[in-house]
Formats: C-alpha cells, structure tokens, sequence
C-alpha cells in the first residue's frame, strides 16, 4: 500500500495521520507538500487537519487552488481513495469533490472534546471494521454541514451519509448535534464511495491512554480494503 498525507501551510494534524497509518501498515506513508505534484502510484491519499492558509477567506478555500489539488482531483477520478478530514473535509468541499458546504458552529465556540459517531454504512473501504458507534474526538470551529434539501435528499438516496452524531447507543437527535450540522451529518462520502469526508479525528484515537481507539478501526478498513482490493 502506497500512501501520502498533504500538508498546506496551516496544517497540523499530518504527524498526526503519518503515525496513524504507520501504526497500522508498518510502512511510513509520504508527506506531499501543497507546492509539489502528487506523488504517482498512490492507493491512499489523506487531507489532514488543521488550518490550511489560516483558513483565510473560508476554511478551505484558498486550499483547493494549490498545485497539489490538481493531481487529488485525478487520483479521485482514477478511483483512488481519498480521505478528508476535519480541514480535509473542508477542502474537499470547496474543491467540489463532496457536496454540501461548512459554516460555524451553531454554538459560534471552538469545540474540542470526544463525540460518537453512527455509522452509516459499513460497505465502505473506509469503515467495513467499523462497529455501529465510534467514539472519535473532534476539533473545530467550522464543522456545521449544511447544503441545501435537494442536495440533502440526494445524499440520502444514495446513501452517501456514511456517519452522523449520536449517542452511545447509535440515536440521533437534537441533543447529540454537536455543531448544528443538517441532519446531524459528520461525514459524507462521493457516488462512488472512494472519496470520504469527516470532521471527526481518526488519527487522534489510536491508542487507549488518548481516549479511545476506534479510529484504528477507520485505518485498518482502508488498510484491507487496498490488500484485498
């Protein structure tokens, strides 16, 4: 499995994502700096999270037209897998990989602290190790999904909805909405399924002494998906 993590001025989750994917392949997956052409022959390619250019303008934004961007929109097309997370999610967004759009918290705070995540589907190369409720840990100021009720009807029929907050025992409701998004969404997949977008931070619950380690279960799907695939 061949893999890179992007890393835009802003970034700082990608040591994060490295160790993440090295845990869990025992190889250590490149770092692709924003200015340079995507590295060929990739399986995997991450967005991580952090601040992308300051998050100037809008989170995301001033991201999507980086030298880079050019060659992840192809590895996508190719069928290639390609996971956005947190600013990565935001990213995808603007550079209209994924549909939909970010706005600030309802709460217009910072959140940072643990959530849980019902999966939505499980047929995923992202999520087959996934069981029904993860507890992942989110970290930000802009993760309020919105787009609009046709859009929204769109994803629900193809069931493009691959994670939304919840309690522990997998009920969404007002409560467990940690941020406002439309329907409690926390992560959407393409048509496709190879590209996939999440606020939450696998990379950040690998381990027991951090919290949780359902994100190994994140990892470790895309890892036999590609060793199977």
């Amino acid at each position: 499995m061949k893999a890179a993590v992007v890393c835009f001025p802003g970034s700082n989750c990608e040591m994060d994502t490295v160790r993440a994917l090295e845990l869990v392949t025992g190889v250590r997956p490149e770092i692709a700096w924003h200015k340079d052409p995507l590295p060929s022959g990739l399986d995997l390619v991450v967005l991580p999270g952090g601040f992308s250019y300051g998050d100037y303008l809008r989170a995301g934004a001033i991201a999507r037209f980086s030298p880079v961007l050019q060659g992840v929109q192809e590895h996508a097309k190719r069928g290639g897998l390609l996971l956005g997370i947190c600013n990565g999610f935001q990213i995808l967004l603007e550079a209209g990989l994924l549909p939909g759009a970010m706005m600030q918290n309802k709460s217009l705070h910072f959140l940072c602290r643990y959530v849980n995540l019902r999966v939505e589907r499980h047929d995923l190369p992202f999520t087959q190790f996934a069981a029904k409720v993860l507890h992942i840990p989110v970290a930000h100021a802009t993760g309020n999904y919105y787009a609009n009720p046709d859009t929204i009807c769109r994803l629900e029929e193809n069931e493009q909805i691959v994670f939304r907050y919840s309690d522990p025992q997998g009920l969404v409701s007002e409560s467990t909405n940690c941020n406002g998004s439309v329907g409690s969404i926390a992560g959407i997949c393409n048509e496709a399924g190879n590209v996939l977008g999440m606020m939450p931070h696998p990379e950040r619950a690998i381990r027991a002494e951090l919290g949780s380690t359902d994100g190994l279960l994140i990892w470790k799907s895309v890892v036999n998906q590609l060793s199977v695939g």
